[in-house]
């Protein structure tokens, strides 16, 4: 039988309850308090519950919270880099005490679970967003994201008793048990991940397919939760990914599902939060590119490589792949990257993301060596569609 890697800490946590205890717990709901989340706050619930965010068993308390904040490890010494918290503002949470169960909501009418409260307490966003976001700016969305919280954390583990109503992607929605279960039947020891919050191009393919060599399988597994409102929208992201598995990857060796987490933004600190995320899905090897996770220009280029030695690698448990400045070079008519190229930008085919809009809003194609057809025809269609909304 193959073993597949451990979860992080070693056990994949599963919060998801069923049976008599979800119907006693459904009972006493209408007793409880409650408390409406945000968009982020809802693919967190989902995720600690499906032990995507292993060892997490609910929202951080106080000792997690400063410990992830200050050196980038839980409380228990176990590598973390991003607070996983849930906010309040104060005239709710002066309804909490602690020991109280909460009704978690994703709207008015539609339950989620419970948080069993063991702390409530206030923090600090400035400096969180000085740790974690390395920046006050509130242009960054990750600080403006923190400043628009409330002033309380709540604390405590949660019990889900209801997916999230409507998902996107349903026949895509993987949780980490189910992949590991894919893996195990597809027979990869060894399977590398690759997250991207932008649409597929040359440059992607060409570094995937480099990590595809090395390892068994590749998991594909574009994060659809909450971004930026500029960002493509998921939906034509996968229609993208599809497009590319369709004519460019091999079935056999790939696996594409999607990552609900939401985008914090985070640069380097948030690079190893996906490697931890993917550990947690069965994966070894997760590519970490170009300014990975980043936002402007708030994070150096390969902040996101540096950050990974940080880390003991034993600890960590999961080998990050680094990849350089990806491009299609015309002198050695093919794709190559600074590590393999020995010829002048100048033989380089290399488009800013503002140029590659412009393109694309006229109708017209990008050069073949920055973007397959298949991909820039979809994109096409998704601008033209956005103007005629």
């Amino acid at each position: 039988m193959i073993e597949t890697i451990p979860a992080h800490g070693g056990r994949l946590i599963d919060r998801e309850i069923a049976g008599v205890e979800r119907e006693t717990l459904l009972e006493r709901v209408h007793a409880m308090p409650r408390l409406l989340l945000r968009p982020r706050e809802v693919s967190d619930l989902e995720m600690i519950a499906n032990g995507a965010f292993s060892p997490m068993e609910g929202f951080m308390c106080e000792d997690d919270y400063i410990s992830v904040r200050g050196n980038m490890h839980l409380a228990s010494g176990l590598p973390w880099t991003i607070p996983v918290t849930l906010s309040a503002a104060d005239e709710v949470t002066e309804q909490f005490k602690e020991g109280d169960d909460i009704a978690l909501f994703e709207s008015e009418d539609h339950l989620l679970g419970v948080l069993h409260l063991k702390q409530k307490f206030r923090y600090d966003k400035q400096r969180e967003a000085e740790r974690v976001y390395l920046t006050t700016d509130t242009a960054h969305p990750g600080v403006s994201a923190l400043y628009s919280q409330g002033d309380w954390l709540l604390g405590g583990p949660i019990s889900l008793l209801n997916r999230p109503r409507n998902p996107e992607f349903p026949s895509f929605r993987l949780d980490p048990r189910q992949t590991r279960e894919a893996f195990r039947k597809k027979g990869w020891h060894k399977v590398v991940a690759f997250q991207t919050r932008n649409p597929i191009h040359r440059a992607h393919e060409y570094i995937i397919k480099c990590a595809l060599e090395t390892v068994d399988g590749l998991l594909l597994h574009p994060l659809v939760g909450e971004t930026k409102s500029d960002d493509i929208p998921a939906g034509v992201r996968m229609r993208c990914y599809e497009a590319m598995l369709e004519y460019y990857f091999p079935r056999t060796r790939t696996l594409l599902a999607v990552n609900p987490a939401s985008m914090r933004y985070a640069g380097p600190r948030e690079a190893v939060f996906h490697a931890l995320i993917r550990k947690n899905y069965g994966c070894t090897h997760f590519i970490v590119g170009r300014d990975h996770a980043g936002v402007g220009s708030y994070y150096g280029t390969y902040d996101a490589h540096y950050i990974f030695n940080e880390f003991d690698a034993e600890a960590l448990a999961i080998t990050p792949m680094f990849f350089d400045h990806s491009f299609y070079c015309r002198h050695c008519g093919a794709m190559a990257s600074n590590k393999t190229c020995p010829h002048d930008s100048a033989e380089h085919v290399t488009l800013s993301g503002t140029k590659v809009r412009e393109l694309l809003a006229r109708g017209e194609m990008p050069p073949a060596e920055f973007s397959r057809p298949e991909v820039a025809a979809i994109l096409i269609e998704s601008m033209k569609a956005g103007k005629s909304a």
